[in-house]
């Protein structure tokens, strides 16, 4: 993976450790009634717009040869102008046990004039080819959080559950053989389902009476039945109650993956991920 995209890494946990720094510091406010429901109420339900720029980079081998890797971003043009919708829910069992559920859809089409030959399985588009390309990425995670620290104005907990990608990848256009000869339409679609486990922390604070931040930041890695990955993925958010029930906030998330898959319909690697800002709204029960 490139390593410009842990970038964001390393200051989201920064970050989160020193949030956890000024939770350990005694509680001053005594009433934060709105920002209170974040912590105490039994569902709370984020949805909102997210300002995404993906990065997309995979490589499908034929049959006989290892192919080289296609940057989508450089060949076909960058998503920063897409916006998407996400979904974030909790449902809170106990004050110590919690159910989170999130879901994340970004589709880009693109089309462009081919400025170089790419090699995708078994078929080439060549230097001046008219090529479509489609990327279609969702993304769900269910997890179980422990808060092993849960106060009036703050939480701390752990995370793990199960994280599943699928993304798929399409390429249309006039294209030769494994046997080159004369070019014809090739619509050609690969499918990268990728299920990972998810460990992670979470810390929320309620530090005004109408103001909650939350920092969050999960990793983990997967080798199993021809696949081989690891996944990370960071957020940080300031939501402003301004009812008892009902908010607004801005985040920033960067989440990315990579895959090595041997199986029948993709043979090869995949890199995928979205970072970006949401504006989001929250209601709470």
């Amino acid at each position: 993976m490139n390593s410009n995209k842990w970038r964001h890494f390393p200051g989201v946990v920064a970050g989160l450790l020193g949030l956890l720094g000024l939770l350990a510091a005694p509680a001053a406010l005594a009433q934060l009634t709105n920002a209170q429901g974040l912590l105490e109420n039994r569902f709370v339900v984020n949805a909102g717009v997210f300002i995404v720029g993906t990065d997309v980079k995979a490589r499908v081998n034929g049959s006989s040869t290892t192919n080289s890797d296609v940057d989508f971003n450089d060949t076909f043009g960058t998503a920063s102008d897409e916006t998407r919708g996400r979904l974030d829910a909790l449902w809170r069992i106990t004050p110590n046990h919690h159910l989170r559920f999130f879901y994340f859809n970004n589709s880009i089409t693109r089309n462009r004039v081919l400025d170089r030959d790419i090699t995708w399985g078994d078929n080439t588009y060549h230097l001046g080819a008219s090529v479509q390309s489609e990327v279609k990425l969702k993304v769900y995670e269910l997890a179980y959080e422990y808060a092993f620290v849960h106060r009036p104005t703050y939480e701390v907990n752990g995370t793990l559950g199960l994280h599943y990608s699928d993304l798929s990848l399409r390429l249309a256009g006039q294209a030769t053989g494994p046997n080159g000869g004369a070019a014809s339409f090739v619509s050609d679609t690969r499918s990268v389902p990728a299920p990972l486990p998810t460990i992670g922390v979470r810390a929320g604070w309620a530090f005004a009476p109408q103001w909650y931040g939350e920092l969050s930041a999960q990793a983990l890695g997967l080798n199993i039945d021809g696949y081989k990955g690891h996944w990370y993925d960071g957020r940080a958010g300031v939501t402003w109650m301004f009812t008892k029930n009902f908010g607004a906030g801005l985040a920033y998330n960067v989440w990315y993956t990579r895959v090595d898959v041997d199986r029948d319909n993709f043979n090869g690697f995949a890199r995928f991920g979205y970072s970006g800002v949401q504006a989001y709204l929250t209601g709470t029960f």
